[in-house]
């Protein structure tokens, strides 16, 4: 290393320091001359309430809602390939969905992000709660790692050991403050709470696999399905207790050829379309049994 360099880091190196404690809220005392001082950054008190966003469609709040993620955004850009990131693939689809379901009018929608933005994961189920939401989808597009010619949509609900998991955690949470389902769990000690709270994970969970059910079904001939389409797993943006939840792997972006038809215009009309009929079905059936 050079002299000069080794000079430049030296006196870059108190920058950085100042820089790093700004990120991090950190603050150290600083002797100079005889006397301390402190370097003190703001932080935010944590009382910040998540940002909802619009719910567009129908004016009828009566009408069924659903909240549609697309998965990362931000500084992060879920799977990369050489052309392609997953965050901008995902929003497409999302946006291609969004806009099939207000034309067809019958449900309202709205979108966790609808540009660049980064949401904290476990916010976005929040948000779907917030909303009040029917239906939750977050779309996503996989990585095969090395692995040539993987290609095929899977379906992901939250898996049943993972459920227990949720329910006792959001037990936990909520304590004896929140509300289920449209159970008040306010005058229940925690031991009813938990087995309120597990119940109503259950009827989600039910749920959430019919609706993969629907889209698996709907996808048949239209869509390009992984051969083990059907998957649960410990996912935490499914971890909602009363909104059933799917996550939909939309594809492979390490796949060349599957990236650029998930990309296309064509690839997210023919995904809109077949998502936004297992939507209807999925509400009609629910409808049809309340």
């Amino acid at each position: 290393m050079s002299y000069r360099l080794q000079i430049g880091l030296l006196f870059a190196f108190p920058v950085l320091l100042l820089g790093a404690l700004y990120v991090l809220g950190a603050s150290i005392p600083v002797p100079v001359l005889g006397r301390e001082y402190v370097v003190r950054i703001a932080l935010s008190d944590g009382s910040a309430t998540i940002g909802l966003p619009e719910v567009l469609g129908p004016s009828d709040p009566s009408r069924p809602l659903v909240v549609i993620d697309a998965g990362h955004g931000g500084p992060d850009p879920g799977t990369v390939s050489e052309t392609h990131r997953e965050k901008a693939i995902v929003l497409g689809l999302a946006r291609a969905l969004r806009d099939k379901l207000l034309e067809d009018g019958s449900v309202r929608v709205a979108m966790t992000r609808d540009d660049d933005s980064f949401i904290v994961l476990e916010e976005r189920a929040e948000i779907a709660r917030a909303l009040g939401a029917d239906l939750f989808l977050s779309i996503h597009a996989d990585s095969a790692g090395d692995r040539e010619g993987v290609t095929g949509a899977s379906i992901y609900t939250l898996s049943e050991t993972a459920s227990s998991e949720a329910a006792a955690r959001y037990a936990e949470k909520e304590n004896s403050a929140d509300v289920i389902n449209g159970v008040d769990l306010s005058a229940q000690d925690e031991s009813v709470n938990a087995i309120l709270v597990e119940l109503s994970q259950r009827r989600t969970s039910e749920e959430s696999a019919e609706f993969a059910s629907l889209i698996e079904r709907e996808g048949q001939g239209e869509l390009v399905f992984h051969p083990q389409a059907r998957r649960s797993a410990a996912l935490a943006v499914l971890r909602a207790p009363d909104v059933p939840a799917v996550l939909f792997e939309s594809g492979f972006v390490t796949n060349p050829e599957e990236a650029e038809r998930l990309a296309s215009v064509e690839g997210r009309e023919r995904f809109a379309e077949v998502l936004a009929r297992a939507i209807r079905i999925y509400f009609a059936r629910q409808s049809a049994e309340t």
